[in-house]
């Protein structure tokens, strides 16, 4: 959130500005770790216009942007420059304003004391637990730049996988919508003139046709009105997924469908093992590990996996017996990871499962896509073929009978 200040500096200059933060609080301490004083404060939220709210969602901070700033955070700290010069110069030639904000913020609590790790905690729409964890283990082995080419390199791959699972909703979502307009536009435009003829005609109608025939009246006649209440019904459920027990429902919900279920079944299990990798390589311990991973996975029903998991390690249990406990976790993966405990090579094969989730993913998208290709175009040439043969065959006959 962005907050415009008036403030007065050391020498008792008027300095007028603004400064993104969380919240009010988390603005006034970083603007006194730079030594002023401060007079006046407000969130743009408030005192913006609408123009400038409205342009604020465009400045949003992209999973592409986080990549490269982290691979030039690992540049310049390979390169041995200091942590508050590498902050400085990577807001000042960054493209997102939002982003050079907060990176501008991050240099002035580094100036002010604190950790790189610590500062990026106040930023977590941007640099998220898992992220200023491993940054943290980072700064404590003295290994800055070989951590954020991790996170470089962690960030592409799960960008990869999230996008390719994504993209392979959007063909069906755009034949489905394709479908019912097509159908709309022909219930309400073109059946309605050809049942006129059939009406003059004084000859029986089908059943078929006359179902065709009261659909197509229901949408001229109720039609605006059950648009309506679709629009109505769909924010609601938006509003419902997004409480905690709507977005357990709608996680379930993903799970059980067809091939999608396994699609989300494959990037989940490739996300909490790639996670795990990363993190313990980089010498992260277990248990915090799996409590990130935890919070990560973007599932409920994984998450309440991995919660229980936790706790049966905190408790002595090993990852793998643990972990064989849940449906969600398939035994083929502890089975692999319990060799890994025993070899001492746990990391080696997190690295082999994720790869092979990852990879079972992606084949998955591919077989969904070829598959959801012909049986659209199957049944919107049946829904079509059906809703003309309802009507043309009853003219038909009309024109037999002549």
């Amino acid at each position: 959130m962005l907050f415009n200040y008036k403030a007065v500096d050391s020498t008792g200059s008027e300095q007028n500005g603004s400064i993104d933060a969380l919240n009010v609080d988390v603005a006034i301490n970083s603007l006194q770790h730079r030594g002023l004083i401060i007079k006046a404060i407000h969130s743009e939220e408030e005192g913006g216009s609408i123009l400038n709210r409205q342009l604020s969602i465009f400045n949003r901070v992209s999973n592409k942007d986080v990549v490269v700033v982290s691979r030039q955070l690992a540049t310049l700290f390979g390169a041995q420059v200091s942590a508050l010069r590498v902050f400085r110069l990577i807001a000042n030639e960054t493209p997102n304003p939002t982003l050079g904000l907060k990176l501008q913020d991050i240099a002035d609590r580094i100036q002010g004391g604190e950790s790189i790790s610590k500062a990026m905690e106040h930023h977590p729409t941007v640099f998220t637990s898992f992220f200023t964890n491993m940054v943290k283990a980072g700064e404590e082995s003295g290994k800055l730049d070989q951590t954020f080419m991790f996170l470089a390199d962690y960030l592409d791959r799960n960008f990869e996988v999230t996008t390719k699972a994504k993209n392979a909703l959007i063909y069906p979502s755009f034949v489905i919508f394709t479908f019912f307009a097509v159908m709309g536009l022909m219930l309400t435009m073109v059946i309605p003139k050809i049942t006129g003829i059939l009406k003059d005609s004084g000859q029986e109608i089908p059943i078929y046709t006359k179902a065709v025939m009261a659909l197509s009246d229901f949408l001229i006649n109720y039609g605006v009105f059950f648009l309506i209440a679709v629009v109505i019904g769909g924010f609601f459920l938006v509003r419902f997924v997004r409480t905690k027990a709507g977005k357990a429902s709608f996680d379930e919900f993903k799970l059980m469908v067809p091939f999608v279920g396994d699609l989300y079944r494959k990037l989940y299990l490739s996300r909490i093992a790639d996670n795990m990798n990363t993190m313990l390589t980089s010498g992260i311990p277990m248990v915090r590990a799996l409590e990130i991973t935890k919070d990560v996975v973007d599932n409920e029903s994984y998450h309440s996996a991995m919660e229980a998991v936790v706790e049966d390690v905190k408790g002595g249990v090993a990852v793998s017996d643990a972990m064989a406990k849940h449906k969600e976790i398939p035994g083929i993966m502890t089975a692999m990871m319990k060799i890994g405990e025993e070899t001492g090579n746990l990391g080696e094969i997190l690295s082999t499962l994720a790869k092979f989730y990852r990879r079972e993913m992606m084949n998955a998208v591919d077989t969904l896509v070829d598959l959801i290709e012909p049986v659209m175009i199957v049944m919107l040439g049946l829904g079509v073929g059906i809703l003309l043969a309802s009507v043309l065959i009853p003219i038909y006959n009309v024109s037999s009978a002549f």
